[in-house]
């Protein structure tokens, strides 16, 4: 059981965020799930008013660098928001509340789902998803 390390650029980034508290509640809650997750590696690309993206891999992903992504829309550092994004095939999603990106993530079709509010059950449907995705690139 191998528990994951977060990289050094994640861990600098989060000391800085000093805006956007919610979404940085909502951020933390799916970063320390996805941090529960035996085995996942994580990439962290930061770009500055761009986004700032945290993706988790599974070692048995072969054909894959990724199995969700985190990404905080920088765009505006005041009011950032998130947008966590899956591979299509690994995911459902019941409330259809995802938008479909088609070859949008590495070439394949994906699925994101956008926060700009902190919601409670909207963060519990991302995480559902991102616990689908983990046991889909686990298998």
């Amino acid at each position: 059981m191998t528990k994951p390390i977060a990289p050094p650029e994640l861990d600098e980034f989060i000391k800085k965020w000093d805006t956007s508290p919610e979404m940085k509640k909502a951020f933390l809650l799916f970063k320390d799930l996805l941090f529960t997750k035996d085995e996942v590696v994580f990439d962290f690309n930061g770009r500055a008013g761009v986004s700032y993206s945290l993706r988790p891999k599974h070692p048995k992903q072969t054909d894959r660098n990724l199995f969700a992504m985190v990404d905080v829309i920088d765009d505006n550092p005041e009011e950032r928001w998130l947008s966590v994004c899956f591979y299509g095939d690994m995911i459902t999603d019941p409330r259809e509340i995802g938008d479909l990106v088609p070859g949008g993530l590495a070439g394949d079709d994906g699925y994101c789902f956008d926060l700009d509010e902190y919601d409670e059950g909207k963060i519990t449907y991302i995480k559902d998803r991102l616990e689908e995705a983990y046991g889909a690139a686990a298998k």
